[in-house]
């Protein structure tokens, strides 16, 4: 006989979540092995002593962590998974009568935050992870990765024209959040100098104020800054939509606007993220890198041996920087002889002697004079010596001679040729590939970072250190005992399996299996897939 299911609802029996939830449940582990208590000292600063209790600081950031387990993309969907999953009602402590925070609540609390308390969240994940000994410190990867921003290219406008109606409106009342975050930042790294060097804190302040700081800025643009060469169009156009974000060219092809995003990872077994910091998409990967590197070695106390990082990286400040400070710089020198079509300065032998380069002809090239502003040297042939050459037409188009430029810095620039020698180079360069991006790959596929859901250059940078954030902490709790990490949901799951995916990213990011030989690209099947996860 065929059954029918009558619609007859009573009251709940006496029943509590502690009952309904499994006791080896992933977030029990998450609440007993990671206290959030401490976010309550980070964000006592942002209320008042009276006035009506707010929201929990703990129920927040724990909502937080949940839309990145979760894979989600808005506080909307947040808060009705939180309705319906008894296991994230009881995570987040709200009983089955109890009503859960408006999701427009946890917009006002993180624009009430600022990017301070977020990076210091951040930052406390971090040192948990240096506690538990997953941070080794000797070794620092540096990449970036573009993301999309959520905004068109269509809402481009004049920036001329848009500065000029801004300028109109004399928004006095609503200051921008960024610029206030920058201002905190500043403070407390001016307070802390002065509280370690006493008796220099005026020079250092000074010093500060007159240079570009890419992290107390949170990654914003020099627009009075030119390099002389073509025009950035963002100091042409902006978005109306989203004002901070610049055009970049996508890898695949086509404009998009968007964000860099960068990474300086340890070189540790657990690849721990130990900065983040998103910039406008028009900065290049090379120009925040001393910063970056410097307030990872001050904030965590590290001192490294050596950094890495691909060829944009490799700038003569950034090489000479690095070097002074007894770090080996690991980084590719471009190579102008394939870019230029003709011989490069490498063919030239210098002689610190006579001081003159020697051509391959055996030919002397001459100093001529001192670029101070460039802080290089200018080495010139006589032009009846070129011109006669066997070889000039390799060497150089010009008839006034060939030129060899030699930089103030250039020993650091022949230090680094010689570490291209070594085999501890080469082994920094293959880590790096299979260090950083899988970093990306993983938070990009699991976690959103593709595109960016909030707008405006000090929300991306909060949504970015959420990320990071949850990619250390699957690290930490997967130290504390949690073997296996859990999928981020069952949609993006499903996805996956409709398809052949590469045998090092599933390894990577389903059973983190760091020493899994990441260069392996071949698909698993998909009954072996769904053999593996079931």
């Amino acid at each position: 006989m065929m059954g029918t299911k009558a619609r007859l609802f009573t009251p709940v029996p006496s029943v509590t979540l502690e009952d309904l939830v499994p006791a080896h449940h992933f977030y029990r582990h998450v609440d007993r092995n990671l206290n959030l208590g401490f976010v309550r000292d980070l964000v006592k600063g942002c209320y008042t002593q009276a006035g009506r209790p707010s929201i929990d600081p703990v129920v927040f950031f724990k909502l937080q962590l949940v839309m990145f387990f979760e894979g989600l993309r808005s506080e909307r969907q947040l808060l009705r998974l939180a309705a319906d999953r008894l296991s994230v009602r009881w995570y987040l402590g709200f009983n089955l009568d109890e009503p859960l925070p408006d999701h427009s609540s946890l917009t006002r609390i993180r624009t009430r935050y600022g990017l301070e308390v977020f990076r210091r969240f951040f930052a406390a994940i971090v040192e948990q992870c240096q506690q538990e000994g997953l941070v080794w410190g000797k070794e620092l990867y540096f990449d970036a990765t573009q993301v999309k921003a959520d905004a068109a290219m269509d809402s481009l406008t004049a920036r001329f024209a848009f500065e000029a109606r801004e300028e109109r409106a004399s928004l006095e009342d609503s200051k921008s959040i960024k610029q206030q975050g920058a201002h905190e930042m500043a403070a407390d790294v001016e307070q802390h100098l002065t509280t370690l060097f006493p008796s220099s804190s005026e020079e250092l302040a000074m010093a500060n104020t007159e240079r570009h700081d890419w992290v107390a800025q949170a990654g914003q643009q020099q627009r009075e800054v030119t390099h002389g060469y073509r025009p950035r169009t963002a100091d042409f156009r902006i978005s109306t939509t989203d004002q901070d974000a610049t055009p970049v060219r996508l890898k695949g092809g086509g404009t998009h606007l968007g964000y860099q995003t960068h990474y300086v990872v340890d070189g540790g077994k657990a690849r721990i993220i130990m900065t983040v910091l998103v910039t406008p998409g028009e900065v290049m990967e090379n120009q925040p890198m001393q910063d970056l590197l410097w307030h990872t070695c001050f904030r965590y106390r590290l001192r490294p041996r050596q950094v890495t990082g691909d060829t944009t990286y490799g700038t003569i400040e950034n090489i000479a920087a690095v070097e002074r400070e007894g770090i080996r710089a690991y980084v590719p020198l471009p190579n102008w002889e394939h870019i230029t079509g003709y011989m490069g300065s490498n063919h030239f032998k210098y002689e610190p002697a006579r001081d003159v380069y020697i051509c391959p002809q055996g030919q002397s090239l001459h100093r001529r004079t001192n670029e101070y502003k460039t802080r290089k040297i200018e080495y010139r042939a006589k032009a009846e010596v070129c011109n006669a050459c066997s070889l000039k037409a390799q060497c150089t188009p010009g008839k006034y001679g060939r030129v060899v430029h030699r930089q103030f810095d250039e020993a650091y620039l022949d230090r680094v040729r010689g570490y291209h020698r070594t085999a501890a180079y080469q082994k920094a360069m293959s880590k790096r590939k299979v260090w950083v991006e899988p970093l990306f790959a993983e938070a990009k596929e699991w976690h959103g970072l593709y595109r960016f859901r909030l707008r405006r250059l000090w929300r991306v940078n909060i949504e970015a250190l959420l990320i990071g954030a949850g990619q250390n902490l699957k690290r930490l709790l997967s130290r504390r005992g949690w073997g296996r990490r859990p999928l981020p949901n069952g949609a993006a799951m499903t996805a996956k399996i409709g398809q052949s995916i590469p045998i090092w990213i599933f390894m990577h990011l389903v059973f983190d299996m760091p020493d899994f030989p990441t260069h392996c690209a071949t698909p698993l099947p998909v009954e072996r897939l769904k053999t593996l996860i079931m």
